[in-house]
């Protein structure tokens, strides 16, 4: 069973730092592209960054362009989003997420229940 759990998020003052963490079981977590997603109350879904197998290939959105940073550990099976230099509209519920179409494990792709990070003035 494919499972994704984001962790780390929390309550930080306007230009604070964050690490969120998501831990994937149930899959060969070495063989995927990864996503990180966001959603703000009242507002859609948006894409914020992705990332490659081997974690050499990266794209952000640009509103966090320059300031989060996307990784992974294939060994561990974590993948990890740094939040640096945060603003009031980074508030949002953060999801990892794995694309369509990566595997006939989960062909509509997944997401983790996501994790709260709250950015105050």
């Amino acid at each position: 069973q494919v499972q994704l759990v984001e962790s780390g998020g929390g309550s930080v003052q306007a230009g604070g730092s964050m690490r969120l963490s998501c831990t994937g079981s149930g899959f060969s977590f070495h063989a995927y592209n990864f996503n990180w997603f966001r959603q703000a109350p009242g507002k859609a879904l948006e894409r914020v960054a992705t990332i490659n197998p081997r974690g050499d290939r990266v794209t952000y959105d640009e509103t966090v362009r320059g300031r989060f940073i996307i990784s992974r550990d294939n060994d561990a099976k974590i993948l990890y989003l740094q939040l640096n230099a945060l603003k009031v509209e980074d508030t949002a519920t953060y999801y990892c997420d794995i694309p369509p179409g990566e595997s006939w494990l989960v062909p509509n792709g997944a997401r983790g229940p996501g994790t709260q990070v709250t950015v105050s003035s």
